[in-house]
């Protein structure tokens, strides 16, 4: 469904991203996972053609819709998440007859159809989960999901992980990244883990067996070539 080959990016004669090949297979959960600075997101915003990417190419099937969240997601403060669904909505031209209807599902969806504060009022989870339910808006075949977990409690959590597993089941390929090794854990599919813009391990659900070894995986990676 996303198929990406020797993607690079450098800022300032750095190299954030150096060769970067790896495919999202249709109706799967695919983890892109790393420590801060590994490439995470100018890989994402690649994809996505928010960054210029100096090499490679990114291969997405034609006339296919991609739905973002992003890490720090930010709506005007002043408007209601109601406002704020409707506002996008209309920006993707969807059908104004639909659009009130879409949006109550969504919010409900995500856990917010009870609240009608201003945006200014929301916790860091709260907005998570608006910007999910933006990123559904018009129902993209493809989500890219940037750290979907930040700022939840444990139950916020669990709904969210929830969510995405009832999303999977609906047909929807997920690109998602999170620092929270153990909810990757629990809903992905396979992934790749990225050290300094370059892959340095792949792995697949059925390696992930045994709780916990997807951190050890991780450590594995982010050691490697360390001094002690």
């Amino acid at each position: 469904m996303i198929i990406v080959e020797h993607l690079s990016k450098s800022y300032h004669r750095k190299t954030v991203v150096q060769d970067l090949s790896f495919a999202v297979p249709e109706g799967n959960v695919f983890a892109l996972l790393g420590s801060n600075g590994a490439g995470k997101s100018t890989t994402i915003k690649m994809i996505l053609g928010l960054v210029k990417k100096e090499a490679g190419t990114v291969t997405v099937p034609t006339h296919t819709t991609i739905g973002y969240s992003p890490e720090t997601p930010y709506f005007p403060p002043f408007l209601t998440a109601m406002e704020v669904l409707v506002y996008y909505a209309k920006l993707q031209k969807l059908p104004h007859k639909t659009i009130h209807e879409e949006a109550q599902k969504l919010l409900a969806c995500v856990g917010l159809e009870n609240s009608h504060t201003k945006i200014r009022h929301y916790s860091k989870g709260m907005l998570q989960r608006l910007a999910l339910a933006q990123a559904l808006l018009g129902n993209p075949q493809i989500l890219i999901l940037d750290e979907p977990c930040a700022g939840l409690d444990a139950m916020g959590r669990v709904e969210m992980l929830e969510l995405i597993r009832r999303l999977k089941e609906d047909g929807k390929t997920i690109l998602m990244n999170s620092h929270i090794l153990s909810d990757m854990e629990r809903v992905c599919d396979e992934g790749i883990i990225l050290k300094d813009g370059e892959i340095m391990r792949t792995f697949t659900k059925e390696e992930l067996k045994e709780p916990g070894t997807l951190e050890k995986l991780f450590l594995d990676v982010v050691r490697e070539g360390s001094v002690d």
